[in-house]
């Protein structure tokens, strides 16, 4: 197979290289910078921005299956970078497939496309779209998952969108890092009673299921044109699972807490002040973020076990200690020399490879 991952460079793309690269796949990475990461594993590595259309349409050129990861996340800034990014930029992966006869498409999506604020648990991939999104982010994601499954079939160009919930793991240098950064800070509050649960997906198990779903996207498959919750399958405490990381990295569990209420006051006043005073960064609250801490929300992946045999290969508990020996090396200054999960370098990048479409 002949694979083109945009958004390689990044958490979770790289580890769909790696994965690709380990079972001799031709890989093309589409990023917006070099990554040595990249050049070690051999990869053809093409320089260009989603923005740019016709650098996406020409990257698309000569390959069998796009795996779509790049993209903007975060929990503040404005409505024209996400749309620009996430969703026009999704639109030229959609034009570039086409234009160059691209038979599969995966789509890195969100469960925040289906969000509308309240407690979401066990659903599944029923719930539909909700009316109005509480960030840019979450709306930006759910326009360009609707573009994708709704050009499944688009001159046999076959499409399906995958939603892995808060991916964590070895190499994470987003959610965890910012997690200690806040925790350090005085910033890190609980919300609510600190009851609620949620679904976690280690970044290993997210990208085997993205693999696994391109390898299933068959016109005699379920898979095309539906879009599939990716988690660890055992929805975990919030509060527990954010004190347990805490203590990994050597720090005491969140103490301070606010209600609901006024974490949405609080977000709502903190969006529009960054908004009126144009401050860079992103606010400590968001209504989001106040929801999102506050609610429970995790849910049934039985379509994906059914539709492409997905099941979780790392396990929560092997995950949290593999994350153990990391941030413990960090501590120490320094870095492990074979991280878990990585793959052989000796790599086949895709220019060298005879076209087997």
């Amino acid at each position: 197979m002949n694979a083109l991952v945009t958004g390689a460079g990044g958490f979770l793309g790289l580890y769909i290289v790696e994965q690709l690269v380990a079972r001799g796949d031709g890989v093309r990475a589409f990023c917006r910078r070099p990554h040595a990461e990249l050049d070690a594993l051999g990869v053809e590595t093409v320089l260009g921005d989603l923005c740019d259309r016709e650098a996406v349409v020409a990257a698309c050129r000569g390959v069998d299956v796009v795996f779509h990861v790049g993209g903007v996340a975060g929990l503040a800034g404005s409505w024209k970078h996400y749309y620009a990014v996430n969703t026009l930029g999704t639109r030229h992966v959609v034009d570039g497939c086409l234009a160059q006869g691209v038979r599969r498409l995966v789509y890195a999506s969100s469960p925040s496309v289906v969000f509308d604020g309240s407690s979401q648990e066990g659903i599944d991939e029923s719930v539909p779209y909700p009316n109005k999104w509480l960030g840019n982010y979450p709306r930006s994601k759910a326009l360009a998952e609707k573009h994708v499954l709704a050009n499944n079939g688009t001159d046999g160009l076959l499409t399906c969108a995958l939603r892995p919930h808060l991916i964590w793991g070895v190499r994470d240098r987003h959610l965890i890092p910012r997690l200690i950064q806040r925790a350090t800070s005085g910033r890190l509050c609980r919300v609510g009673d600190g009851k609620n649960k949620i679904d976690t997906v280690y970044v290993e198990n997210a990208a085997m299921a993205h693999v696994q779903a391109a390898d299933a996207l068959r016109p005699d498959s379920p898979v095309p044109g539906r879009a599939y919750f990716i988690t660890q399958g055992e929805p975990v405490n919030c509060w527990e699972w954010i004190d347990n990381l805490l203590a990994l990295a050597g720090l005491p569990p969140v103490t301070r807490s606010m209600s609901p209420t006024t974490a949405r006051i609080l977000g709502a006043a903190m969006e529009m002040a960054y908004t009126l005073f144009g401050w860079k960064g992103e606010p400590a609250m968001t209504r989001f973020l106040a929801a999102q801490l506050a609610t429970s929300h995790y849910f049934d992946i039985t379509r994906a076990r059914d539709d492409f045999g997905y099941h979780p290969k790392v396990s929560t508990a092997e995950g949290m200690r593999r994350l153990a020996d990391e941030l413990a090396s960090r501590r120490l200054g320094s870095q492990p020399s074979e991280l878990p999960g990585s793959a052989p370098s000796a790599a086949r990048p895709l220019a060298n490879l005879r076209q087997n479409r």
